[in-house]
């Protein structure tokens, strides 16, 4: 045997397989990874909701003509948009770009995007008869997904990519009222008037939003975002009895992958214990309670996410960094804490701002 031929087994890893374990290595040791796994950190960690789009002016560029729904399902477009705010803001994680209802739409429900008024569902789905049209999920009905993050990762390195999908509540939410609502009247309805079958189509909806997200983390999504956007509508009885089971079985369906589970909700914030028992690893948090506050209520063995008013970024430079500091000095104690706002980036915000902003948080928090 010459000395350069390896014994019979002893087959040596490929140069390209072992240059993705070191980028694999350095997206498991990323500081925001570290932040939800309640580590010591270089820095606190910065992403903000909806940061792909919304106040970038090379967002509105790539996307002039194609309507919201198309747009999510070109695999170049979404990996485009998604590394947009990586690019120009450094922050410390990705997020897929989409939207809560895609995996309706790859069902079957007829849906679209209105621009001004968000998801429009031609028949609401308020019977028994109609959860007939709620089947299953299967990763070729999002196949788009598959190749976006395929394309993403490729680019992305060592900074880690978060999915995402709406929780039951918010999906059923849409799709009982048939669009954006103030007061839910048609969703209470159904929860107080017909609890099973609420129930049944709360379950099936966790099946749903339990598949989508596994698409995601198999293609090479690094963390996942469960958003409950309008949660707070409810009271905590009410959510401990019609939601809290469907929202702790899609975390229980993703819990084998190890990646870390955020669970987020706007005006959540009687909800905050209930929403970690429901089985995420970080909780999110508005802008309405402080995050010393909302670790009381969420209790020991989670990270927190939060949680600057998205709107305190339209005021001086100066007050930026004096409510930022606030956010801050109220996670100092906090066992992991990444850094976002309270709500999504308003589409009117100076893309300045967010990149002062990130570069603020870094520079704050930097270990010695």
């Amino acid at each position: 045997m010459s000395a350069n031929t390896e014994p019979t087994g002893q087959q040596q890893p490929a140069a390209g397989d072992a240059a993705q374990n070191v980028v694999r290595n350095a997206v498991k040791d990323s500081a925001f990874l570290r932040a939800c796994r309640r580590e010591p950190v270089p820095h606190t960690p910065v992403w903000f909701m909806r940061q792909a789009g919304r106040s970038l002016p090379e967002y509105h560029k790539v996307r002039e003509g194609i309507p919201m729904l198309e747009s999510c399902q070109r695999p170049d477009l979404v990996a485009e948009i998604t590394l947009q705010p990586v690019r120009r803001h450094g922050v410390d994680a990705a997020i897929y770009f989409s939207d809560i209802v895609v995996p309706l739409k790859a069902i079957g429900i007829d849906l679209d995007i209105k621009p001004g008024v968000g998801p429009v569902v031609q028949d609401p789905i308020r019977s028994r008869a109609d959860l007939a049209r709620l089947r299953d999920l299967t990763p070729d009905d999002v196949a788009y997904v598959t190749e976006a993050i395929g394309l993403l990762t490729a680019e992305l390195g060592a900074t880690p990519l978060i999915g995402f999908a709406g929780a039951p509540f918010t999906l059923a939410s849409y799709l009982v009222e048939g669009g954006p609502s103030r007061n839910h009247e048609h969703t209470k309805a159904l929860m107080y008037g017909d609890p099973q079958l609420w129930a049944d189509l709360l379950d099936r909806l966790a099946e749903i939003t339990s598949a989508f997200l596994k698409v995601q983390i198999e293609a090479g999504a690094s963390a996942v975002q469960l958003f409950d956007s309008w949660v707070g509508a409810l009271a905590p009885a009410d959510y401990r009895r019609s939601v809290l089971p469907a929202s702790a079985k899609v975390f229980r369906a993703v819990e084998s992958y190890g990646v870390p589970r955020i669970h987020f909700g706007v005006g959540s914030g009687e909800l905050l214990g209930l929403m970690g028992e429901a089985g995420a690893d970080v909780v999110g948090v508005d802008w309405r309670v402080p995050l010393d506050e909302a670790v009381r209520r969420v209790g020991p063995g989670k990270a927190l996410q939060g949680n600057l008013d998205p709107a305190v970024l339209f005021a001086t430079p100066e007050a930026v960094m004096t409510k930022t500091d606030e956010v801050l000095e109220a996670a100092a104690g906090l066992d992991g804490h990444v850094f976002n706002l309270g709500h999504g980036v308003l589409p009117t915000t100076d893309p300045d701002a967010l990149t002062r902003l990130v570069e603020y948080v870094h520079a704050r928090t930097a270990s010695a």
